[in-house]
């Protein structure tokens, strides 16, 4: 009798969790947060397409907006590290500009940034779409805290940067200059040769955005990080 309580109490736990995993999504991000997320996605997508064309999905950040659904979906611990590296400083130094131009105008130090933010030739559901930049790197933080973060990130995000820097140097426009590849203010720089540039900024953005970045998200996903230790690809 003890034994068969036992079994049938199991088989009510084995269908609870079933049920609560089928409520969830079957995973530890929520239906009620993919869902959401992909529907903006799916919106932003066509309206940034015909406003900037597809060069601009070239640009870091939107690279990891798009890379996070399937990451979501996938819930890829690799691909949610990777792109909460390509974002939190990047996307946070955005943030920053954006609340320094409402505080003090929209011209500062030269420097191009979000001045884009306040250019009314531009759309407003364009603009307001592109406030994505300001909750992105937490969303991205939360969901290391949830999965767990893979150091393999680092060296698969500095592959991933050098060739989007690349392509962007290659096939955007100079006036576009996508990811700064041309230089960090409004005019292409000057004061070196410009594939030395190029080659100076895919060292130094690893260096100065990504491994502080590194740093913090295997402190914040500790308790996940190294668990996908002999897996593959976009593996959990």
């Amino acid at each position: 009798m003890t034994a068969r309580a036992d079994r049938g109490r199991g088989e009510k736990r084995g269908r609870k969790s079933g049920n609560e995993a089928a409520a969830g999504g079957g995973g530890k991000i929520p239906l009620a947060v993919k869902i959401p997320y992909t529907v903006f996605v799916l919106l932003l997508v066509p309206v940034y397409w015909r406003e900037h064309g597809p060069v601009n999905f070239l640009w870091s950040s939107d690279v990891a907006l798009l890379a996070t659904c399937p990451a979501l979906w996938l819930e890829s611990r690799l691909l949610v590290s990777m792109m909460a590296l390509a974002a939190l400083l990047p996307d946070s130094l955005w943030a920053v500009d954006f609340l320094l131009r409402l505080a003090a105008g929209p011209d500062l130090a030269g420097i191009a940034g979000t001045g884009y933010m306040f250019d009314e030739r531009i759309p407003l559901l364009v603009r307001a779409l592109s406030l994505f930049h300001l909750p992105l790197p937490a969303f991205l933080a939360w969901l290391v805290h949830r999965l767990g973060y893979d150091r393999r990130a680092l060296p698969a995000q500095t592959l991933l940067l050098w060739l989007l820097l690349t392509v962007s140097y290659l096939a955007a426009p100079p006036a576009r200059n996508i990811n700064l590849v041309h230089g960090l203010g409004r005019e292409p720089q000057q004061w070196l040769p410009p594939s030395l540039y190029l080659a100076l900024l895919m060292v130094l953005y690893p260096l100065i955005l990504y491994l502080p970045a590194h740093a913090l998200l295997q402190r914040l996903g500790k308790n996940g990080a190294g668990r996908c230790a002999g897996g593959a690809g976009l593996a959990k």
